[in-house]
């Protein structure tokens, strides 16, 4: 059994070893696991307030599940309510919005759902859609999609972390960037 390798990051005066997980052959990713870890999402949620408060968004946007903690302490910081775009529709849901999006962690299509209930909440506001890290840009751009659907303006984007070719990333605000590790990446 080959030995767990970490990779350390801080952010927001915050350290962490974050286990490195191999996605393809010869390919691994840092893992961001926020779920439970409040000191963390606390200090990254006042970090990035401070970076997206000039944007001046009305109403924050993520998708579930493990960014959900760090929008709700974002909405306490900034005084301002959050929408959680689905990944399952459920009856009550109603009249929702959809798009499909790839995801890096599970590789197969996922779709999102804005909840009948949102729709009016996000109609002609200014957004910010937040996520824990950016890799691919797939989860991103499907809330792009429905958030052009629901007729919402995206004023800014903005993780704890970008992931993978940084160039990719320059209109995204984010506390940090993770590598992607190959064979050649120590």
């Amino acid at each position: 059994m080959e030995k767990q390798t970490y990779y350390t990051v801080s952010v927001a005066g915050v350290s962490r070893d974050l286990p490195l997980f191999e996605v393809a052959p010869g390919v691994r990713i840092a893992i961001l696991n926020i779920l439970g870890d409040t000191e963390l999402v606390q200090a990254a949620s006042k970090e990035l307030a401070l970076k997206i408060a000039d944007r001046n968004p009305e109403v924050l946007i993520t998708a579930e599940a493990k960014s959900i903690p760090l929008v709700y302490a974002l909405s306490s910081v900034m005084d301002l309510p959050y929408v959680v775009l689905r990944k399952s529709y459920k009856p009550y849901m109603g009249d929702a919005l959809q798009a499909e999006t790839l995801s890096i962690t599970t590789g197969k299509p996922q779709t999102l759902f804005l909840d009948e209930k949102d729709r009016n909440l996000v109609k002609d506001r200014y957004v910010a859609l937040i996520d824990d890290v950016i890799s691919t840009g797939s989860t991103l751009q499907g809330m792009h999609l429905i958030m052009e659907k629901a007729g919402a303006k995206v004023v800014a984007q903005a993780a704890i972390f970008t992931e993978g070719d940084r160039a990719k990333w320059t209109d995204v605000i984010a506390l940090g960037h993770l590598p992607v590790f190959n064979a050649e990446t120590k």
